[in-house]
């Protein structure tokens, strides 16, 4: 008995239906992979690992490390401003060296400047002290840059008559490998520049 012949339509369109749920699968499967490497990148961006003391993996938010950075760049803003603007007589040649591991060229053109205009030398000659009274820093981001905005109040003691002053000084701030003592956070001062400085006695 010979096998009946299938209808040659019927062979077509159930090949074209496999095809198309062939074609169909693969599209889903590689949109799925495509979200899944999405997701996955995304989750990388926004963790960092690290290893414990024991060997297991810590997470670390970018959040987190976020808010590090601006302690520890809150931190190295005071600690320069004391190093620069906190001097006297005794310990400036020692804080002023402390001063400049903190920051690039900008804040040496600026030691130079104040070197040349005889700012260290008036120290010398009349014993002046120059006190930080209040250091108070502002920092922004933009585009992975941080800038920042510091306002300093010091004063300055002639024996007799003591002046105080409030300094306003700008800036940015990158991350270079720490170097301890020298530069404890791995951050470095550039673009530093000396905004205003007003005589807060005149006010009164």
């Amino acid at each position: 008995m010979k096998t009946p012949y299938k209808n040659i339509y019927n062979v077509l369109k159930l090949n074209r239906f496999i095809v198309l749920a062939v074609v169909l699968c693969s599209l889903l499967s590689s949109t799925f992979s495509v979200w899944m490497v999405f997701n996955t990148n995304q989750k990388a961006l926004n963790s960092a690992f690290a290893i414990n003391t024991d060997g297991s993996i810590i997470p670390l938010k970018l959040v987190t490390q976020k808010e590090n950075f601006r302690v520890e760049a809150l931190a190295h803003l005071e600690l320069f401003h004391n190093y620069f603007y906190n001097i006297d007589a005794s310990n400036y040649e020692r804080n002023l060296e402390k001063a400049l591991w903190l920051g690039n060229s900008s804040v040496d053109n600026l030691y130079r400047q104040k070197k040349a205009d005889g700012v260290y030398n008036r120290l010398l000659q009349y014993s002046l002290v120059q006190k930080v009274l209040s250091i108070d820093s502002k920092i922004s981001e933009s585009n992975g840059a941080y800038s920042f905005t510091t306002t300093t109040i010091f004063e300055i003691n002639r024996g007799s008559i003591i002046d105080t002053y409030e300094l306003v000084s700008t800036g940015n701030l990158i991350m270079v490998d720490r170097n301890f003592p020298n530069n404890p956070h791995g951050l470095l001062i550039t673009n530093y520049f000396e905004n205003t400085l007003k005589k807060l006695n005149d006010e009164s």
